[in-house]
């Protein structure tokens, strides 16, 4: 479960940090909107990895239907979407 607070409760950032615990950020709002999220070390790597590997496997998916069903160039694609070439 996470924790929200107010960003001024870190004027006592020891009770803020003894809340976070691998899956329980804590997050901070400052003037009543989300802006910050404090994370467990442990938690961060493991979502940071998890995106990585997620992003490296679309990417070899999509080199791979590219490389099977062919290539687009640039220029076609800026035709196709009407952007104009950097001279």
């Amino acid at each position: 479960m996470f924790t929200i607070d107010k960003i001024s409760s870190l004027r006592n950032y020891q009770a803020v940090l003894d809340k976070v615990k691998p899956g329980s950020p804590v997050f901070l709002t400052k003037n009543g909107t989300g802006r910050y999220a404090i994370v467990d070390t442990t938690e961060y790597d493991y979502l940071y990895q998890s995106a990585f590997k997620a992003f490296y496997k679309e990417l070899d998916e999509n080199k791979a239907e590219a490389e099977r069903d062919g290539w687009v160039s640039e220029d076609a694609i800026r035709e196709r979407f009407g952007i104009a070439t950097n001279a």
